[in-house]
């Protein structure tokens, strides 16, 4: 961490908290704000339901190769320009959806959306263990979550309502305003923590040898699979919304922040479990611990599924159920992934953070189209993904250290 972290930020670490949930938040909140508008935009953009899934997808595939970047120039030129330029950017890129006259021009913004939406979460995550020891490290990640879990469970709601009263493009217009104030806000308040002493000097062949030995590391690639393959347990649910919640369910598109509640309850509720037991219990348990709520409530949706009608009674606690389990665990094992490069944090950020978007791109372009028009089929790939990320797990858990300093 920055030896001169003390004198950085004197306010309360909760407020510290806040401002980077919110930078966070910027990438699912893009999701989020506009699904509920989904068939109204494809009816005036007059486009097919493959094209607007490619709203998604692009969404998804450009945060993902633009991540690949952003914590490794945040570790050479340091953490605050790339948040900055990062806002910026999204900024511009939200006025172009707004003004966006064909699902061409949509998927093209929605791709620089994307690609500029990354730098939030991912150097927000550098600054973290920047800023904190280990267990203190962990408890402002469970906070970074807990508060992170609103904005998405407003999201929908925000965009229903901006919907049906105004139009689709007042969503992305909405979007402009919190670009904006999220610019304003950290260009006035977000100190710089990358100390001077551990800036990484800028040459593409040290790079791309540093990417490599992290991409040749067994225990890393299985802690990131580990960390960001049970996500999309939940989150092909959170793309399906439109099938899953209009068809399967015929949720009216303002009902769909029922869906939302759950779903960030649930991780709301788990990030401040993990919080809690940060120092308590030691990493490994508390992993096992998450991989277990996640596996039992995986057996029971695809039960239900198979032998009961379905009904938002069960269907939707069950996924917030889901979310917290993976809440229990996702600050603990991003740790882990961080300390296995504690002089390239920032890049090692950006790798997670790259691969589980590529993953979450992979699943709302292939995965999801094939499975959302089937429950059973949505409940058996989200049992299929959270197994992948336990047995990435089991496989390395004997070999992970406890962080230190």
């Amino acid at each position: 961490m920055n030896p001169d972290a003390s004198r950085l930020w004197r306010a309360p670490r909760w407020a510290l908290a806040v401002l980077l949930a919110c930078l966070a938040m910027v990438g699912p909140f893009s999701i989020d704000t506009y699904l509920p508008a989904f068939s109204g935009i494809a009816r005036a953009l007059d486009a097919t339901p493959v094209q607007m899934q490619q709203t998604l997808s692009s969404y998804l595939l450009g945060f993902a190769v633009m991540n690949l970047f952003h914590g490794a120039l945040s570790d050479c030129f340091g953490r605050r320009p790339v948040v900055l330029i990062g806002l910026a950017i999204f900024t511009a890129a939200s006025v172009g959806c707004a003004l966006a006259a064909s699902v061409g021009q949509l998927v093209f913004w929605r791709t620089v959306q994307g690609m500029s939406a990354g730098a939030g979460i991912v150097v927000s995550r550098a600054i973290i263990r920047d800023m904190f020891p280990p267990a203190d490290a962990q408890r402002v990640m469970s906070q970074v979550t807990l508060f992170f879990g609103v904005a998405p469970a407003i999201a929908p709601m925000v965009g229903g309502f901006l919907f049906v009263h105004a139009d689709w493009h007042s969503i992305f217009w909405f979007l402009t305003l919190v670009g904006t104030a999220l610019f304003i806000s950290n260009w006035r308040l977000l100190p710089e923590t990358l100390h001077p002493g551990l800036a990484q000097p800028f040459h593409v062949g040290a790079l791309m040898r540093e990417y490599w030995r992290l991409c040749s590391s067994r225990r890393f690639m299985m802690l990131v699979l580990a960390s960001g393959v049970p996500f999309n347990g939940m989150f092909l649910y959170v793309l399906a919304t439109p099938v899953f919640l209009g068809e399967h369910l015929h949720f009216e598109p303002q009902q769909f922040f029922w869906f939302f509640l759950c779903t960030i309850g649930g991780i709301m509720a788990g990030a401040a479990v993990s919080g809690r037991l940060a120092g308590k219990m030691s990493p490994q348990r508390q992993i096992m611990r998450g991989f277990r709520i996640m596996g039992a409530v995986s057996v029971v949706n695809v039960a239900l599924n198979l032998v009961a009608p379905l009904s938002a009674f069960w269907a939707l606690p069950l996924i917030g159920l889901f979310s917290f389990g993976w809440a229990v665990m996702v600050p603990v094992v991003t740790l882990l992934v961080l300390d296995q490069a504690p002089e390239r944090r920032g890049m090692a950020s950006s790798l997670q953070a790259c691969i589980g978007s590529a993953a979450n791109g992979l699943v709302a372009g292939v995965l999801v189209p094939l499975v959302m028009h089937s429950t059973i089929g949505l409940a058996l790939a989200s049992a299929g993904l959270m197994l992948v990320g336990f047995v990435a797990w089991y496989g390395v858990r004997r070999g992970v250290a406890t962080p230190a300093g």
